[in-house]
């Protein structure tokens, strides 16, 4: 009679998040690696658009990996660990941006005014959608340029819930906001992403753009 399989261990690369953390605290690199390969995709992105450049993504990236890899007994798992290495990644790229002094900055621990919660911006309609007018590949240009502009402070929280679709708790963690911050950013990244969309099409000989 055929003896039943011993179950196979769990390897790193087939593990959950959690499995995977706290096989990475036990030592493990490949499990560590692993972490690394699902989520450097996301966080070069998201320190890109922070940064506005390519080769300081990079090193903000792989230093955020770095301190996350260094710091990793004090990761409590309050949070998904994604959570907290996005709060590395961000913080990262904002001490970065402080210390080059490209532009005026504005702390992420600043208070928002949340006056602008009712702003209502009248915005026509197309009478043709974006996607009959340009090519998928132009519209994410457009779109990453529009990102591009916008106040790091409300990149970051566009970035992570209307990209990454990280929840309003989520992204309020990541970020060391408030829930109501979190709620205000947004809005204002949307409303100044609307604003410039809409501009940009105007330029280009269409009516005004209804399109996030």
């Amino acid at each position: 009679m055929p003896q039943p399989e011993a179950p196979q261990p769990e390897t790193a690369a087939s593990g959950d998040e959690t499995t995977l953390v706290h096989q990475a605290k036990a030592g493990d690199l490949a499990a560590f690696s692993e972490l690394v390969s699902r989520y450097e995709g996301k966080v070069f992105r998201l320190t890109r658009h922070i940064l506005k450049s390519q080769e300081d993504a990079e090193d903000a990236t792989q230093e955020a990996f770095l301190k996350a890899f260094k710091n990793l007994d004090g990761f409590q798992e309050n949070s998904k660990f994604y959570t907290w290495l996005v709060r590395i990644a961000v913080n990262e790229s904002l001490m970065r941006l402080r210390r080059s002094s490209r532009r005026q900055m504005v702390s992420l621990d600043e208070p928002v005014d949340t006056g602008e919660e009712e702003m209502v911006r009248e915005l026509a309609v197309w009478d043709e959608t974006p996607e009959q007018k340009y090519s998928q590949e132009e519209l994410r240009g457009i779109l990453d340029q529009a990102v591009d502009s916008l106040a790091p402070i409300y990149r970051a929280v566009f970035l992570l819930r209307d990209v990454d679709e990280l929840s309003t708790e989520e992204t309020a963690g990541a970020l060391d906001l408030t829930i109501p911050a979190v709620k205000s950013r947004l809005l204002r990244a949307r409303l100044q992403l609307r604003e410039i969309l809409t501009q940009h099409f105007k330029r280009k000989g269409g009516d005004t753009l209804a399109y996030l």
